[in-house]
């Protein structure tokens, strides 16, 4: 307002010069403070609320005449009005009160303008946000507003913008759907309208309440089979003229709990007024279907039509109506025919991100020649989109993207480390060339343009198509702005039948690209269908490979660790006969005939294994020059202790201390350190000869006495051990299949 940024927040009010805000940081010029009574904040803190919420909030800052400002606050839950003046900001006459002007709460919308000397607003009455109302006062008409609590004028409304436009008031929000009650809580976009000469309705039926309050449903989805809607209403511009058309541009996007999406749709006016000049919708009973209401029982006048107009020139006033339109209006104010957009499509799609668009701005006087519309669309995470808006056919059918802005700036706006990116409001400065984006806790001032970016690239600065930038005869891209007096002549010399590029003569040496849109290079059908079955055939052959190396590479490892495995085992055995063959002694009768020198195989037991027993080493004469020595034995490997050799030694421990006890007998062998196992390859080392035939008797007799004292011995052991254990509330782990297998090993004795 007057070249002066006014900036709302928590009890106070900036003002910024925008003419001498073109620094790197911008100052504000006035600071007005007004802050709650310490009896309002007390009345607050005993309704509940936190000592951050009250406070007062400036939800409301509007000028009301030339030099005047209306500025309403929460006040700490309870909304006030003040008067200031403009350049002086000096408080004007005295403080009224700001319910149904105001909401209480700074989490709850509102809008609010003024018309004709009247404020129309749009918010909550009460404490608790649940009377919503459209409300009207000041000025000198009448005090009015929608019906209370009724749920099929307003439910749980959320207010985006508010319209001046014609004879009407038009009101955009987004609410909870009567129509689809029955399926949840279905919000749906809105728009409805008042009439601004409406002075209410007669003394039986809508006294003091609107008679011409109608709303309808805004259509922004992609059409097919089954349409796609965006029903999340977030921003809306005021009314633009684009191409001979008054519109209104408003961004939608998807529920928050579903994935994220944004659309931009424009709706032409006219249609708008179109869809209240259609069909009424009813519902006949609570639990039935809404259902056009037919023609021949809507009464006459037609409800929502404003007193004094050319067809109602019989009723002058509103309460002049009969009694039978004010009762229809207040029984059907919504209408069955949505709001198409133009095109029947959304102007701009935004998928595939993790960001919606919540804000949009408008500059429809954009380029030299002040005729082009340039769209900025603000994003929840600080992220701004710029768009050239291209006509087709006479439509606002296409977009051309140019560029994309981060203005959020952490170092300046964040507060304690926290970042709330979302961008609140955007506010263009044609003159100063700049576009203002407010977020919470900081303003940011951004170029309309960054042509410099571009450099001393001719190519770029000409393709990147920004209406704001051209290229002059210094060889550099520069912002390009002509007088706003200037009118084409014939003397400018456009060339875009080839070359796509106007040379605009009455600035010397700009050159800038036409938006004249050139034949489409569309890809043909038949190409498109082969490519994607060469890449699929490619795709599906180059799987084949992959899984053929790896399930070669997984045989050869296969059969690598068999070949190990098989080594392994070898050597195993090969060491063990290495150690207990004998040079000379296990030859065969061919350099000894005697028999007694042939070495048979044994048992564990000393047997042989046709019953006969074997004699004692002692009994023969060796060679024990065919023994193998230390230098001639090979080392074995180390092998890491497993289980069964713990509980082996485990075993031999005990053994070992059995056999101490025993006195010493005379045994058909020579004990070694190896394991008594009966393993396939096992062979201990023990050097036995044959016993003669009268010998056999005694050598049993002896051979059996000492195994079966010693299980005897390892038992006793093993019972004081396991009352041991029981004592000490612990158990001895495989204890008792240890045992069963030592008395069953000692059992061959």
């Amino acid at each position: 307002m007057n070249r002066t940024l006014y900036i709302a927040a928590r009890d106070h009010i900036y003002t910024l010069d925008t003419d001498t805000a073109n620094s790197e940081e911008i100052f504000f010029s006035k600071k007005l403070t007004w802050k709650s009574r310490q009896a309002d904040v007390d009345t607050c803190r005993m309704k509940g609320k936190h000592k951050d919420e009250c406070h007062n909030f400036i939800k409301v800052l509007l000028q009301q005449n030339d030099d005047t400002l209306f500025v309403c606050g929460t006040n700490a839950f309870n909304p006030s009005c003040r008067t200031y003046k403009m350049d002086t900001m000096e408080l004007l006459g005295e403080e009224i009160s700001g319910m149904a002007r105001c909401p209480y709460d700074a989490k709850h919308s509102n809008i609010a303008l003024f018309a004709d000397g009247k404020l129309y607003s749009a918010t909550v009455t009460d404490f608790l946000a649940i009377d919503a109302v459209i409300y009207r006062s000041l000025g000198d008409s009448p005090t009015l507003r929608t019906v209370k609590h009724d749920s099929k004028c307003l439910k749980e409304p959320y207010f985006v913008q508010a319209v001046n436009y014609g004879d009407f008031i038009y009101f955009f929000y987004r609410e909870i759907a009567m129509e689809y009650n029955t399926m949840g809580k279905v919000v749906f976009p809105r728009v409805a309208r008042v009439c601004k000469n409406d002075r209410g309705g007669s003394q039986r039926v809508l006294e003091k309440q609107w008679t011409s309050f109608l709303k309808t449903r805004l259509n922004c989805s992609i059409p097919g089979d089954s349409h796609f809607y965006f029903n999340i209403l977030q921003a809306v511009t005021d009314v633009i003229h684009i191409n001979g058309r008054d519109v209104v541009m408003a961004t939608f996007s998807t529920p928050y709990n579903s994935i994220p999406g944004s659309a931009v749709c424009a709706y032409d006016m006219a249609e708008v007024a179109n869809a209240f000049m259609g069909r009424f919708k009813e519902q006949k009973s609570p639990d039935s279907t809404w259902t056009p209401v037919p023609e021949d029982k809507v009464p006459k006048p037609r409800p929502g039509c404003c007193a004094g107009t050319s067809s109602l020139e019989k009723y002058k006033v509103s309460n002049e109506f009969p009694d039978d339109t004010l009762n229809f209006i207040k029984q059907h104010p919504l209408m069955d025919e949505a709001v198409p957009s133009i095109a029947n499509r959304p102007w701009f799609l935004k998928t595939m991100v993790r960001y919606r668009l919540t804000r949009i701005s408008v500059d429809n006087a954009a380029g030299p020649y002040r005729n082009h519309t340039v769209v900025f669309l603000g994003s929840e995470k600080g992220i701004i989109l710029k768009f050239l808006a291209k006509m087709n056919s006479g439509f606002l059918n296409d977009s051309l993207f140019l560029e994309e802005l981060n203005v959020y700036n952490p170092e300046k706006c964040s507060i304690d480390g926290v970042d709330d990116k979302r961008i609140v409001s955007m506010q263009i400065d044609n003159q100063g060339h700049s576009l203002f984006v407010a977020f919470t806790s900081c303003v940011v001032k951004v170029p309309l343009s960054r042509c410099e970016r571009h450099g001393k690239c001719k190519k770029s600065c000409i393709a990147s198509r920004d209406p704001y930038c051209g290229w002059v005869s210094e060889g550099a891209c520069r912002q390009v702005v002509l007088d706003p007096k200037y009118v084409p002549t014939h003397s400018t010399i456009i060339l875009s039948i080839s070359c796509t590029v106007v040379i605009i003569q009455s600035v010397p040496c700009v050159i800038r690209e036409s938006y004249h849109k050139g034949r489409d290079q569309l890809v043909p059908v038949t190409l498109l269908a082969i490519a994607v079955i060469l890449a699929f055939a490619m795709g599906a052959i180059f799987s084949g490979i992959l899984v053929y190396c790896v399930c070669d590479h997984r045989r050869r490892d296969i059969e690598l660790s068999g070949r190990k495995n098989k080594d392994h085992v070898h050597d195993r055995r090969g060491s063990m006969n290495s150690v207990t063959k004998l040079t000379g002694l296990f030859e065969t009768g061919a350099k000894d005939s005697r028999p007694e020198a042939i070495l048979t195989p044994l048992m564990h037991n000393g047997r042989l294994t046709n019953g006969k027993i074997l004699i004692k080493a002692d009994q023969h004469h060796l060679d024990l020059a065919g023994m193998p020595t230390p230098e001639s034995t090979p080392m074995q490997p180390r092998r890491k202790p497993s289980r069964g050799s713990r509980e082996w030694e485990r075993n031999q421990n005990l053994i070992n201390a059995c056999t101490k006890d025993l006195q010493t007998m005379g045994s058909p062998v020579i004990p070694t350190d190896l394991p008594l196992r009966a393993s396939p390859g096992h062979i201990p080392s023990v050097v036995v000869l044959p016993l003669p035939q009268h010998q056999h008797q005694q050598a049993y007799h002896q051979s059996l006495s000492p195994g079966w004292l010693l299980a005897h011995c390892v038992l006793t052991r093993f019972t004081l051990a396991n009352k041991s254990a029981k004592r000490k509330k612990r158990v001895i782990p495989h204890m008792k299949k240890r045992s069963v297998r030592m008395l069953g090993h000692f059992s061959r004795y």
